[in-house]
């Protein structure tokens, strides 16, 4: 894959735009040049969005290594394709909508969270037409999306709740959570088809029951936890990021026990989380601006790796296992991160 490259000239890139714009499709971005990778080594490459103010807040891979991103601040879903640097954006239809969470289903269609409107999108890149769906009027912030089975999920974070829309029908239901304030954050897959969801507000994880929709909690052993994101490995545990007392955190339903472990740095407020083609669980400390990189045996750190640009804030990244690439949002600093692993299976 080629890193974003700025063009030879003018010339072509006005010529593009012009064609483009004449066939009623957007203008590709052109993106500056990233920092190099250091040599021989993991770091993270910035790809630099053209648009001015990005918001950059969540990020999804296509099965085609496309990667995707809400830009909140401006309300488009873009799109960088990591093989030319180039990036493409489209607004979405309800202006200020604010789109947050963001997954790409199997057939393409992306989907993402109108968080501001209460509102889902699905952006068919073939054509570039968005089509929106108005959710219950309890559900006024979705949140994260997952797509399992041929239906949606997503969860509702202010309004304390989850739900999931049918795109054959285009209907939705939501529920809440059994748990006041809890507010439901990120949300995963486990292998046994249950979704996990991170309950920012408590000291707790949601389990939902796929076969009623019915949730349960799991409560974390200490009162202060609160954790953020999750995800889930091919054991079924858990793993989460523990944003108030800078914690790693793991659940292992088979066993019902919890183990944690001490970020890197204390008051690090870990967020974003995924585990690589290494099989290592990484995560972002977003105050010290470190991607951390834990031993999923024991859960210490094996490695940490710094983001360039400071300020960055991960609030969430995915695993592309067919490239062997992490992707990161990195929020506040107008750029999309890339952690090159190597082929699946790690480096």
């Amino acid at each position: 894959m080629l890193p974003a490259t700025r063009p030879a000239s003018a010339a072509p890139r006005a010529l593009c735009a012009s064609l483009l714009a004449l066939a009623g499709l957007p203008a590709p971005l052109l993106a500056q040049e990233p920092p190099p990778a250091a040599s021989g080594d993991l770091a993270v490459v910035e790809y630099p969005i053209p648009r001015a103010g990005a918001f950059p807040h969540d990020p999804a891979v296509g099965a085609d290594g496309m990667v995707w991103y809400t830009d909140q601040a401006n309300s488009y879903i873009g799109r960088l394709d990591p093989r030319t640097g180039t990036f493409t954006d489209w607004a979405t239809p309800t202006p200020q909508s604010g789109p947050h969470g963001i997954t790409v289903a199997p057939d393409g269609g992306v989907w993402y969270t109108g968080n501001r409107v209460g509102k889902i999108g699905r952006l068919d890149p073939a054509t570039g037409q968005i089509r929106e769906y108005t959710l219950p009027a309890e559900a006024t912030d979705p949140h994260t999306p997952i797509w399992v089975d041929g239906t949606l999920w997503f969860t509702v974070q202010g309004a304390n709740l989850y739900g999931r829309l049918d795109p054959a029908t285009g209907k939705s239901a939501v529920y809440p959570v059994p748990a006041p304030r809890a507010r439901p954050y990120g949300i995963a897959e486990a292998p046994d088809g249950s979704l996990w969801v991170a309950l920012l507000g408590t000291n707790a994880l949601g389990r939902i029951d796929r076969k009623d929709d019915s949730m349960t909690l799991e409560r974390l052993p200490h009162e202060g936890a609160r954790p953020r994101r999750l995800v889930v490995d091919a054991r079924g545990r858990v793993w989460y990021t523990d944003y108030a007392r800078s914690r790693l955190g793991r659940y292992d339903p088979a066993t019902r026990a919890f183990e944690e472990w001490a970020t890197p740095n204390e008051g690090g407020r870990p967020y974003g989380i995924a585990i690589g083609v290494d099989g290592r669980v990484w995560y972002a400390e977003t105050a010290t601006g470190l991607m951390v990189a834990a031993d999923p045996a024991a859960g210490a750190t094996v490695r940490t790796l710094e983001i360039p640009t400071p300020n960055a804030v991960v609030r969430h990244m995915v695993s592309d296992p067919e490239r062997g690439d992490l992707w990161l949002a990195l929020s506040g600093t107008g750029r999309i991160g890339r952690i090159a692993l190597g082929g699946p299976g790690g480096s």
